[in-house]
């Protein structure tokens, strides 16, 4: 049986719309990713909801960015909004985020910040006020920086957190330790999650999916069928693939795993962690 599939992390980019500073450095990126490309593939593929993530748009944009992507209609269910938790303005910012109930949880990208942003003790400070709204927080660090992410949620045990991307491991050099052991430290807490996603970016253009298999089922063996979800990262997996073979891909991966297991990981964790309603969207033009 192949499950219906919720993908918890697309990214949409309209350059008329908003600003990205970061996409100049990546020219494959440099134009638009709209909600009817994505769908002309996803559909095809079991596809039948997604959750939007932010795409670090200019601060000035964050808010924007969340009230136009929850104008898109289906299948976009809810979105991840942008967040700078190092400010100390935060907390008004998030009353007013956490009043969209469209919003499901928050990002602040960390693998390319310094790591004394997310260490300052203002930014645990701030995370831990998410538990009080019911929002999530995703960690995207690099594999060097998962020292950074389990410390976060050893203070914020009241937080739930999903880590972006198994932990960013450096699949292209082979790279297994010390990425493994932060992952089992991560996973022993009980308030993270592990998103299958985003690994084929950092594979290089000639990965296989022999290549993907030692990290993406390490994950779930550390994390187990109830703490892993999974994501596309559209369009960056484009950067060495595309939407169909990373879904092809994941669906070898798991081809010996239990009919009950791989729903979980397709659909069924996202809906609690990211308290999704019970019916799927399905995809609809836009």
């Amino acid at each position: 049986m192949t499950p219906p599939i919720i993908d918890t992390h697309l990214h949409l980019i309209y350059h008329d719309r908003l600003r990205y500073p970061w996409i100049a450095d990546v020219p494959k990126l440099s134009r638009d990713f709209p909600l009817r490309e994505y769908l002309a593939e996803a559909a095809k593929l079991g596809i039948e909801a997604a959750i939007h993530m932010e795409v670090d748009v200019a601060t000035e944009d964050q808010e924007a960015e969340t009230a136009f992507v929850a104008g898109l209609g289906p299948p976009v269910a809810a979105a991840i909004a942008s967040c700078r938790p190092e400010n100390p303005d935060f907390p008004t910012s998030l009353e007013r985020i956490a009043a969209n109930p469209f919003v499901r949880g928050l990002r602040r990208i960390l693998h390319q910040s310094p790591d004394e942003l997310s260490l300052a003790p203002v930014f645990a400070e701030n995370l831990r006020r998410l538990a009080g709204h019911d929002l999530s927080f995703d960690l995207c660090v690099l594999g060097r920086q998962l020292p950074i992410a389990i410390r976060l949620a050893r203070v914020c045990p009241n937080v739930r957190f999903v880590l972006d991307h198994c932990g960013v491991p450096d699949i292209a050099a082979r790279a297994l330790d010390p990425w493994r052991d932060g992952i089992r430290q991560l996973a022993a807490l009980p308030n993270v999650a592990c998103k299958i996603s985003g690994v084929v970016a950092y594979a290089g253009e000639d990965w296989t999916t022999a290549d993907l298999r030692p990290y993406v089922e390490h994950c779930i063996d550390a994390f187990g069928w109830d703490r892993v979800v999974w994501g596309s990262d559209w369009p960056v997996c484009t950067l060495t693939a595309d939407l169909t073979r990373w879904v092809q891909a994941t669906h070898e991966l798991t081809s010996s795993c239990t009919d009950d297991e791989r729903e979980r990981l397709f659909s069924l964790n996202a809906r609690r962690i990211y308290r999704l309603k019970p019916e799927a969207a399905r995809p609809q033009g836009a």
